[in-house]
């Protein structure tokens, strides 16, 4: 197992903790105070500088410069688990979708709990944009960040009227 780094970063929403392994790639982004312990218990060494690249691209998303972000990544998970969070990836900033519709993209109608479950331990919030799936009714539901979070990030990227 290659060495891993954890740290800090300080944002407009409070404190996010974040790891990356040997190759510097993103393994963890936590939004809650219990992902957050939980970095800091498994995330390695210590080393907030290690994680520059991701605090710089999470400041240009909250100063309204960024996009969509170019992190190497590397979650793990089931198979999937994999396929939902590649399909987060695509939902465009400032658009939400349903967990039925993901299910529906992803060949597998009816799975909805499947796809918020798998939705429900992304590893990397934020990044991989799991705020941007919404209830079908277009009510905000389950974020680990919670809900008011989950509304100030979806009101950032203009997803909100």
């Amino acid at each position: 197992m290659s060495k891993q780094y954890w740290g800090v970063i300080e944002t407009p929403i409070g404190p996010l903790a974040a790891a990356i392994d040997g190759a510097g790639r993103l393994t963890h982004l936590g939004v809650s105070k219990r992902e957050r312990d939980w970095i800091a218990a498994n995330g390695g060494d210590r080393d907030d500088r290690a994680l520059a690249p991701v605090a710089r691209q999470l400041a240009e998303y909250f100063a309204g410069r960024r996009r969509s972000f170019d992190l190497p990544l590397a979650a793990e998970g089931t198979p999937f688990q994999r396929r939902v969070w590649a399909a987060l990836m695509k939902i465009p900033y400032g658009k939400t979708t349903t967990y039925a519709a993901l299910a529906e993209k992803l060949g597998r109608p009816g799975a909805f709990r499947a796809v918020g479950r798998a939705n429900a331990t992304n590893p990397i919030a934020l990044i991989v944009p799991c705020h941007r799936v919404i209830g079908s009714d277009g009510t905000l539901t389950g974020y680990a960040g919670g809900i008011p979070i989950k509304q100030k990030l979806l009101e950032l990227e203009g997803a909100l009227s």
